[in-house]
């Protein structure tokens, strides 16, 4: 499903992301890991299509990466950093618009947000508005819209950010669930228990430590 030939990220003489390559099959995980500045948000970006590389290959589903191409976004959902949220809708109504736009079929996109907000623990919370959250629960109302819609490929940079270990812990299933349903999952993290709860390919950048 993925495919990463000695990709890298450079600007002038400074090195955003070392030359990576990886290979991950449906299904797989890659965890992404290592210090902070070590490229990972970049590494992300390159899968995402929001940053080609300065050299490499990157394909997809056999296909080359794009942003902007239709087949490519359908088949790729990313969330790095939080995505943008209106102030006058409420949560169900966010994850309703992006379940929608998605859906083939209304009652479908009824249900997919009942479903996500319920798994991430936010059905009681579905009528606030995004400013009445606390700063862990915009975290999971991120979440909530990034697996609003369908997808093959399931980014995400540090989705543990905020977040106390009991709900760690519930992103780490929730994400897994995603993985046994044939999701490729690509994870920039610095908790061990979000890699662990979520298993796969550890992609280290930098130095290990």
């Amino acid at each position: 499903m993925i495919e990463m030939d000695d990709v890298c990220v450079t600007i002038g003489d400074v090195t955003l992301l070392a030359a990576v390559s990886v290979r991950a099959r449906r299904g797989d995980a890659l965890i992404v890991r290592g210090p902070n500045g070590a490229g990972k948000s970049t590494f992300l970006r390159v899968l995402a299509g929001v940053r080609k590389p300065t050299a490499g290959l990157v394909r997809i589903g056999g296909a080359d990466v794009g942003e902007r191409d239709l087949e490519f976004r359908r088949r790729v959902a990313a969330m790095i950093g939080l995505p943008p949220m209106a102030p006058d809708l409420t949560l169900h109504d966010h994850v309703l618009l992006v379940a929608t736009t998605w859906a083939r079929a209304p009652r479908l996109a009824v249900a997919t947000t009942r479903d996500v907000l319920a798994e991430l623990g936010l059905s009681g919370l579905s009528e606030r508005f995004p400013h009445e959250l606390s700063s862990g629960q915009t975290q999971l109302f991120g979440l909530a819209m990034t697996l609003a819609r369908p997808f093959e490929v399931l980014i995400l940079d540090e989705p543990e950010q905020r977040l106390d270990p009991e709900h760690v812990e519930s992103v780490a299933r929730v994400l897994r669930a995603r993985r046994e349903r044939g999701v490729t999952l690509v994870l920039a993290t610095h908790s061990s228990a979000l890699a662990d709860g979520v298993g796969g390919q550890t992609v280290w950048l930098g130095a290990a430590a």
